[in-house]
């Protein structure tokens, strides 16, 4: 069954069951039905369809899911807008291809009108999604996914689930829903969810300290989190135990892991960790599962997911599956640069070895010393992976000599004082003189951007000049 078919007919079954759960209210999925009528019912009224647009900002709740779903049924193109954007990032996304924009007030008065049948309209042919990419290195890219492509996708097309994905979704059952459905990651593990019959748990408002105390209290089974969100989730462990026993799937994706860190996630948590890759572009490659773990495969992402092709070319990183993106929304040039041949060109660095597959870096994540590129991939991993280093992170400073050199922001393990000088060595002894950071700077913590992802940026301005 095509998308977004499959999840009107996942909802149809068992109406009478809670599909969301937010606080003390419950939502069923024949009132979720009912509510994706009614609000679809509305944007058809306002002559929205098949091939319109439709940007979603919304907070996280039952209506605002009501409201994604009904858009996909109804055929549109949704966008969801990410919290945090900047005002010239915010003006691009709504002025392409744009229609309408709903927010939670829109929503609301959407669903006092009358409840209709949901029927499905979308074409195979026209864009489902427009999910965006970060804007970390400018404005913010618009990936688009056809009705298709959707339809074939790892976790919205059941009918083509592996085992180990259906295996996932079983463990689903009280999945935590945080963060934004603007996330084309959020919204592609919820799917797991929602086709498996499980749960949504919406906690109210929350710090992500108190992620633990929240997965005790509503005896959360699934999760996804990003890497700098599972460090905070292992500190606050670490400093007040609780019962997380509950778990039994926690994703890990955005940005590399280190190795020391799964390892310690694993042992904090038992053996519930996954770690994904994939990029907005693509949506997920790889993933490394609990089963794995043990098989000294932790510094891979794991193993190309069912359909997912790898092609390593020139030390860099190709793709492709059915449900990668058909271009950068109004972008041609930029779509041409990425899309190669039917591949996706991630301009990550890699390398398969037993048929897993390592990241080595980025191939944008260069710095210029005496005209000799040096990759910061490479430095970072091996700085992390000494014992008193729990995080690295690589950037090029100006250098009036050399253009550029190499500058080491390191998170120090909890206890532990890093010695300059002999994490000068060890990249000296591994990597070559080359690539030894010039300097160092100790912070307890890493800035993160919106994407969740580290903020090279933000820690470039804590350089010392």
């Amino acid at each position: 069954m095509s998308f977004p078919g499959s999840i009107v007919r996942a909802l149809q079954v068992e109406p009478g069951k809670v599909v969301v759960e937010h606080g003390s209210r419950t939502v069923t999925k024949g009132q979720l039905l009912a509510m994706m009528g009614a609000i679809a019912g509305g944007l058809r009224e306002r002559g929205l369809g098949p091939g319109r647009g439709v940007a979603m900002m919304v907070d996280v709740s039952a209506e605002s899911l009501a409201a994604y779903l009904a858009a996909y049924t109804l055929g549109c193109h949704v966008v969801g807008v990410r919290p945090g954007l900047s005002a010239r990032q915010l003006q691009h996304v709504l002025s392409n291809g744009v229609d309408a924009v709903l927010d939670d007030e829109q929503v609301r008065a959407l669903l006092a009108g009358p409840a209709q049948p949901v029927t499905v309209e979308a074409r195979s042919g026209d864009i489902a999604r427009v999910a965006y990419t970060s804007g970390t290195t400018g404005l913010p890219k618009g990936c688009a996914q056809t009705y298709r492509a959707m339809s074939a996708h790892w976790s919205w097309g059941k009918q083509t689930w592996s085992p180990e994905t259906a295996a996932l979704a079983a463990c689903a059952q009280r999945y935590l829903l945080f963060g934004t459905l603007a996330s084309a990651v959020v919204q592609d593990y919820l799917a797991l969810c929602l086709l498996g019959g499980g749960t949504a748990v919406i906690p109210e408002p929350v710090g992500t300290d108190l992620f633990p105390e929240v997965i005790e209290r509503l005896r959360i089974t699934a999760t996804i989190m990003n890497v700098p969100r599972l460090y905070q989730m292992l500190d606050a462990l670490r400093a007040t135990p609780r019962d997380t026993s509950s778990l039994r799937a926690m994703v890990v994706a955005g940005s590399p892991l280190a190795p020391h860190r799964l390892a310690d996630a694993v042992r904090v948590l038992g053996p519930v960790v996954h770690q994904a890759y994939g990029q907005t572009e693509t949506g997920g490659l790889t993933a490394l599962t609990p089963a794995e773990i043990d098989s000294g495969v932790l510094a891979s992402v794991g193993r190309p997911l069912p359909g997912v092709a790898v092609d390593i070319r020139d030390g860099e990183i190709y793709v492709r599956n059915e449900y990668m993106m058909s271009e950068y929304l109004g972008d041609p040039a930029e779509t041409a640069d990425v899309l190669v041949d039917g591949w996706v060109r991630t301009r990550d660095l890699g390398y398969l070895a037993d048929g897993y597959l390592y990241l080595t870096g980025r191939a944008r994540d260069v710095i210029i010393v005496d005209a000799l590129p040096v990759y910061a991939g490479p430095i970072e991993r091996l700085l992390a992976g000494h014992p008193d280093i729990d995080q690295a992170y690589v950037v090029g400073a100006p250098d009036d000599r050399r253009g550029e050199a190499v500058h080491a922001f390191v998170v120090p393990r909890p206890g532990r004082t890093p010695d300059p000088i002999a994490l000068s060595a060890l990249v000296r002894a591994e990597l070559g003189e080359s690539s030894v950071p010039q300097s160092y700077t100790v912070v307890p913590e890493a800035p993160t951007a919106a994407s969740g992802k580290p903020d090279k940026k933000a820690l470039l301005e804590l350089y010392p000049r």
